[in-house]
């Protein structure tokens, strides 16, 4: 096992990309910094870089078709932290590319402190979005519901069935599904509840439960 990390970096703005490559060497001596202007570019990166550890992907750049390649690469590569870069800073860009996977959102008027500890964070198995409304859900425990509510009555099941002790396999066979479906399904839910495996999410199941007796809203 190796130390370095690889981070690629999808952004089809030459300027941009050498300013953070530069940034990102500078502040993370024993990363690789592969570089893609295009999608397909992208895809090859992807593809030979087997374990990168962060994606850091403009919304804009040449394929992207919005969210779907955002949608894709989740699919593909669940282990993948993604990290949204943007000229867009709405709200509801946000909360899309939060609802679609993304790990961290960074709009491209950040300043280059920010930018590198929203990397940091994401790197730590942390969200970061600009306005903390993600990342608030982090720091507090009681807020355990408000994760577990955001997931979808399919992902409340799996992780139901996690908390259960079954395995992927298991979980595929009862609900009908393949099992890279219940792996993808469950990367998502690590993402929406700001874990990294599947212990952590029963245990943020069992905070809920635990708030719920003692609170009981």
């Amino acid at each position: 096992m190796t130390d370095s990390m690889k981070m690629i970096l999808a952004d089809d703005h030459p300027l941009f990309r050498q300013a953070l490559t530069i940034t990102l060497k500078a502040n993370f001596a024993n990363a690789d910094i592969f570089e893609a202007q295009t999608i397909p570019e992208l895809e090859q990166h992807l593809a030979h870089e087997q374990g990168a550890d962060l994606l850091l992907l403009d919304l804009d750049i040449p394929g992207a078709q919005g969210f779907n390649s955002l949608i894709s690469i989740r699919r593909s590569y669940p282990d993948l932290g993604v990290v949204i870069i943007s000229g867009f800073e709405d709200k509801e860009t946000i909360y899309k590319a939060m609802s679609h996977g993304a790990a961290g959102f960074i709009p491209k008027s950040t300043p280059v402190p920010e930018m590198l500890l929203a990397i940091k964070e994401v790197l730590n198995g942390k969200l970061w979005t600009p306005d903390g409304e993600y990342n608030v859900k982090e720091q507090h425990s009681n807020s355990a519901d408000d994760k577990i509510a955001s997931l979808t009555p399919k992902q409340h099941k799996i992780l139901s069935m996690f908390a259960e002790g079954l395995l992927n396999k298991q979980i595929a066979y009862e609900l009908g599904l393949s099992e890279s479906t219940i792996k993808s399904h469950a990367s998502t839910i690590f993402l929406k509840l700001g874990v990294r495996n599947r212990t952590q999410a029963v245990i943020v199941l069992n905070e809920m439960q635990l708030n719920q007796g003692s609170f009981g809203h």
